[in-house]
């Protein structure tokens, strides 16, 4: 594994955990020239769940962009990056088991709104403000008044 930090191609494992799902291995590995550490996931390979755009274009489903997503919509709220993690982890897994090789982005959207729905209120609005693309303030009000129902 190449060290982020550094790139260097050595590093140790200093920690091996199995998720709570048995679906991946979670490693805490040390650079051994820069001695930084970092964390890998390895999962189980399988077909790739694809994602249909709104305009029709399809791309390969992306944890990572998830992830980046949920953790901007986070940002300075009291929300740990294991909780999002441990989000992320079950939304690829109701993903995987409703549908089989392709997804609208709008369903992983619903999937995210309800999660984040139950998470943190600030992030809940965050989030929908960019995924449902308010173009003014009133938008934005409507929101949080179904919000608050």
């Amino acid at each position: 594994m190449r060290c982020p930090f550094c790139g260097n191609k050595n590093d140790g494992v200093i920690d091996s955990r199995i998720s709570r799902n048995g679906s991946s291995v979670r490693r805490r590995r040390e650079c051994l020239k820069c001695k930084r550490r970092f964390t890998t996931y390895e999962y189980v390979e399988s077909v790739p769940l694809m994602v249909i755009k709104k305009d029709g274009r399809h791309e390969h489903f992306d944890r990572q962009k998830l992830m980046n997503g949920l953790l901007k919509a986070c940002e300075k709220r009291p929300v740990s990056v294991e909780r999002i993690e441990k989000l992320v982890d079950d939304i690829e897994r109701k993903l995987e088991k409703k549908y089989d090789q392709e997804v609208k982005s709008k369903d992983i959207g619903e999937f995210v709104m309800n999660s984040l729905h139950e998470l943190d209120e600030i992030a809940y609005v965050r989030f929908a403000s960019v995924y449902r693309q308010f173009k003014d303030v009133n938008q934005f009000v409507k929101e949080i008044k179904r919000f608050l129902k």
